[in-house]
């Protein structure tokens, strides 16, 4: 089969020919059909963080594809079945936070294209629990991006409480603030999109957003208070700027939820005073869950949504990241396997 490997963290990605897996006990093997790519695995392919992978490793999280083959006790998702393959590939499933509805804050789980091979490659092997099924409704070109910058951002704006008529200001305009926008809309928020980039802004104000911001020309933390100040601002560019911007936004009250994880283990310096005498809340948050993506595909599939997608291929895998790194994507890369 075809794969994308990381070989090194300086070193471009390779395509090799490796063997197709075989699923062990409670897997399935999955023929991946389309693959988006996340900042976060141009981060794994960099060594960016504090918790390396180990290399050689196949990135990628944001897989659909069809099970082809059914490792020993499994009956559940049948061969033939259409299915998602996200960050989250495994929990333990009897944790405190598994059984408290908060799987992805799991200590013991295995995660795509990380700790474990990921979805740049033709075939996968994954947890039989983990593969989510991809409703007749959504394309597996959109279910890709879907699978973690729509699931991602779904649960950001889902922690956040917002309410109707509450100010949402989405700092980072992308594969995931496209989508952020999107829900902040749905959940009844007015919405401010900010980014440095003019093209992505226009993208932000057809999808809907009611204010945008250029940051390198405007003051977002001006702009965003002239307007009466953020109820909740969502941090999705990985820059430890912005995160500073995206907390100077809110109004008294406000949350600022962190999404985007800059490399080196960015930082943020929260004023004391202010965050208590203001009643502001700084949230972090990871991923949704199983639940929380069977949401984020059943709002696409009635029409509530809509992903902006470049097209490439896995030949392509290199460039594409340079692009996605350089701001020349307006929102999310899908590779075509």
């Amino acid at each position: 089969m075809k794969a994308a490997v990381v070989t090194g963290f300086t070193a471009p990605l390779e395509i090799q020919d490796l063997t197709v897996p075989e699923p062990g006990p409670g897997q399935v093997l999955v023929r991946i059909e389309y693959s988006g790519l996340c900042h976060t695995d141009i981060h794994a392919a960099h060594g960016d963080w504090p918790a390396k992978p180990s290399p050689p490793f196949i990135p990628g999280h944001e897989g659909i594809g069809f099970v082809e083959k059914l490792g020993s006790g499994v009956t559940e998702p049948a061969v033939g079945a259409r299915v998602a393959i996200a960050w989250l590939a495994a929990a333990c499933g009897h944790c405190r936070h598994c059984i408290g509805g908060w799987e992805t804050l799991c200590e013991s789980q295995q995660n795509s294209g990380y700790s474990i091979n990921g979805t740049f490659a033709d075939y996968v092997v994954v947890d039989a629990a983990f593969a989510c099924p991809v409703p007749d409704g959504v394309t597996s070109r959109d279910a890709a991006p879907l699978t973690c910058a729509g699931v991602t951002t779904y649960k950001a704006i889902k922690v956040a409480g917002v309410a109707p008529a509450e100010m949402v200001a989405v700092f980072g305009i992308g594969g995931l603030g496209h989508l952020a926008l999107q829900y902040a809309r749905i959940a009844g928020g007015f919405v401010v999109a900010v980014d440095i980039q003019d093209d992505k802004l226009a993208m932000a104000t057809e999808l809907g957003a009611d204010h945008v911001v250029n940051a390198k020309t405007t003051d977002p933390v001006e702009a965003i208070q002239a307007l009466g100040g953020a109820d909740v601002a969502v941090a999705l560019a990985a820059s430890a700027e912005s995160f500073d911007q995206a907390f100077r936004s809110l109004r008294r009250g406000g949350r600022l939820v962190c999404v985007a994880m800059p490399a080196n283990d960015g930082v943020i310096d929260v004023p004391i005073f202010d965050l208590v005498i203001g009643g502001k809340s700084v949230i972090g948050s990871i991923v949704g869950t199983r639940n929380d993506l069977a949401d984020v595909f059943a709002l696409h599939a009635a029409g509530r949504t809509k992903v902006v997608i470049v097209d490439r291929t896995l030949d392509e895998v290199n460039e594409a990241m340079a692009d996605v790194l350089s701001g020349k994507i307006a929102a999310r890369v899908v590779f075509k396997l």
